[in-house]
């Protein structure tokens, strides 16, 4: 028989001793159920106001414990999707409370030192969105949320009410985005996962992704928004070689020239989605953060989606979403 747990999360909760005492308590038990023992003490190196992650040396190398909002606690039922589906890809969590929405991950040994090592990943990551493409059901039931193309014209609608304050401009502008969307919606490639955060420091050497939290099921393109971003403050040249090689995987559904037009609309709706996914991770707590959802719901309107990109992922490479790991 299933009991509820009342869920505490928050910053403010996750800086007390009483919940972090909680915490260290479950982990210690899970660990022991392992067969694994805590050698040292529990750090808290980050608490921000989507999740906050405990770490501890063990008899098996370091450990990390996540512990996420009501609105990402997805993310634990995801990993048990993912690791059924694709095992080489996720770390295997030593245990998980989906309740609680807490996750305890073994160490995945050092992430990826730097934008041309992303380069060389980015096919791995397109093949993997194509395996999961006709497991959508899945990812869906999961609770990661649907942003494909054809519902994308609702979400913002829902962003502009969200948001409130936008320029009439932006708010204007529902007959264009489900003209997009439907054009989007034509492409010969199929819905997926979209990790939406997918930077060197979320993809660990041996070819596994981390931090799932962000996710949602989309045009597997839009993904592209915040790593094109990213890569656009370095030069052109490297924006389009990781452009490229991204697409590498979807070369047989369509020319290179009509994955590039879906990858550009892709991004530019992609927008829209970080409108979500940054409203769900700050979920009304005081942040530098807050702004977010509207930057991002005013950049729909710029013709010039990686100077939105740029927007829409400011920060969020430095923020510490992700589960850190060692050789950072």
């Amino acid at each position: 028989m299933r009991h509820s747990v009342r869920v505490e999360f928050g910053t403010r909760v996750w800086s007390s001793p009483a919940w972090r005492g909680k915490a260290v308590s479950w982990l210690d038990r899970r660990l022991a159920e392992a067969g694994i023992a805590r050698t040292g003490p529990v750090a808290q190196p980050r608490t921000r106001p989507w999740s906050t992650v405990l770490t501890a040396p063990t008899s098996a190398g370091p450990v990390w414990f996540k512990a996420t909002r009501p609105e990402t606690g997805f993310e634990v039922a995801l990993y048990a999707v993912l690791r059924d589906l694709a095992p080489d890809r996720v770390l295997p969590p030593i245990a998980a409370d989906a309740d609680r929405g807490w996750l305890l991950l073994p160490d995945g040994g050092p992430a990826l030192a730097d934008n041309a090592a992303l380069i060389e990943f980015l096919p791995l990551y397109g093949r993997l969105q194509r395996d999961l493409a006709p497991h959508v059901g899945r990812l869906l039931a999961a609770g990661v949320a649907d942003m494909r193309p054809a519902v994308l014209p609702t979400r913002f609608a829902e962003a502009v009410a969200l948001v409130g304050d936008v320029p009439d401009r932006v708010a204007a502008m529902a007959d264009t985005v489900a003209k997009w969307c439907a054009r989007l919606a034509a492409s010969p490639v199929p819905a997926s996962i979209d990790h939406q955060d997918p930077h060197r420091g979320n993809v660990f050497r041996d070819g596994r992704f981390l931090d799932w939290g962000d996710s949602v099921v989309a045009h597997p393109f839009t993904t592209m928004l915040a790593v094109l971003g990213r890569m656009s403050r370095v030069d052109q040249a490297t924006v389009l070689r990781a452009r490229d090689a991204y697409l590498e995987p979807f070369t047989d559904l369509a020319a290179h020239r009509d994955l590039v037009a879906d990858l550009e609309l892709a991004c530019r709706l992609g927008k829209i989605v970080r409108v979500f996914t940054w409203q769900r991770a700050i979920a009304g707590e005081p942040t530098e953060f807050a702004d977010q959802p509207r930057v991002n719901l005013v950049a729909v309107a710029n013709p010039s989606y990686l100077l939105a990109a740029m927007a829409a992922s400011s920060g969020a490479a430095n923020s510490g979403r992700q589960i850190s790991r060692s050789g950072r």
